[in-house]
């Protein structure tokens, strides 16, 4: 049984690092991004190969499984990934709002000299 897990770890660890190559090679990825998540595919890969790794972490922290480890780490992640994601939405937003608003601006002003030009034309030819 933890032999298919070991498995599946590296699998997803080569998924993972394919993954990261083929957004560095579009430039969607930075060469630090690309380096970050590269190096984290490695560590899962790693730690998947060798959970022995794990013990004195799991001894440290007093916890029952090294399963539980993950579970927290993971939730850790969870939860940073969502406060970054929720940062760079509410930036995006205001940019957006603030791009609107000089945009509506800009047209009532031109709006503006349009109907003044207009209502020139037609006092002229009165």
């Amino acid at each position: 049984m933890a032999l298919g897990i070991q498995v599946f770890g590296i699998v997803f660890g080569a998924f993972m690092l394919y993954m990261t190559f083929l957004q560095w090679k579009k430039k969607e990825f930075t060469f630090n991004e690309w380096a970050f998540w590269s190096l984290f595919a490695l560590a899962f890969s790693a730690v998947s190969l060798f959970p022995q790794v794990l013990d004195p972490v799991i001894a440290v922290l007093e916890l029952g499984r090294k399963l539980d480890l993950f579970i927290i780490l993971g939730f850790m992640f969870l939860i940073a990934a969502i406060f970054y994601t929720y940062k760079v939405v509410r930036t995006t937003q205001k940019k957006l709002e603030e791009l609107v608003r000089r945009t509506a601006l800009e047209r009532a002003q031109q709006h503006d000299l349009f109907s003044k030009k207009v209502n020139q034309k037609t006092q002229l030819k009165k």
